[in-house]
């Protein structure tokens, strides 16, 4: 749960644009340098949120840092039959699988819309069915029977729509 307990004490500290972001793995990079302290990585798992014109930060005392997402305002890895965010969080239920024209394996959970951490699509994409690379390949052009991953229907999505569709900005500007 974010923590908005400094903003009271300093009201009027600007907004931060453009110094962070989060990467397709979930890594938190400031200025582009992946952030490797523990702490620092858990402090902004912590106080990670969104506002309500969809634009995500990090509660830094009382200045908001937005952050610029390379996909979605989630990463998701598995975590047994589920999954977890890369801020620790339960994905929760899985409501819908979507494949971007990137190649992008979607996971619409629980939690929100989440990309796929790419050292988990081989063992999702082994979970579909059909399963075999021409079917998947086909699907990909329309040119194929409809491809299911686990009992929910792997679903089409253009990467330009997702923001848009899961009500997300991508790269906040002040």
């Amino acid at each position: 749960m974010v923590d908005f307990s400094a903003i009271a004490r300093w009201p009027n500290v600007p907004d931060c644009f453009e110094w962070l972001s989060l990467d397709r793995r979930g890594d938190w990079r400031l200025q582009g340098e992946r952030v490797t302290h523990h702490g620092l990585v858990e402090f902004m798992n912590r106080q990670y949120g969104s506002d309500e014109a969809g634009r995500w930060f990090v509660q830094n005392g009382p200045q908001r840092v937005y952050v610029d997402l390379a996909c979605t305002p989630w990463v998701f890895r598995r975590d047994g039959e589920g999954f977890v965010s890369h801020t620790g969080a339960s994905a929760g239920e899985v409501r819908a699988v979507l494949l971007d024209d990137e190649g992008s394996f979607l996971i619409e959970a629980e939690l929100g819309i989440g990309l796929l951490d790419d050292r988990d699509l081989a063992a999702c994409l082994a979970e579909c069915s059909p399963d075999d690379e021409t079917s998947l390949l086909a699907f990909l052009r329309d040119a194929a029977p409809p491809v299911r991953w686990r009992d929910l229907p792997l679903t089409r999505i253009a990467a330009a729509e997702l923001a848009a569709r899961y009500r997300f900005v991508a790269q906040p500007r002040g």
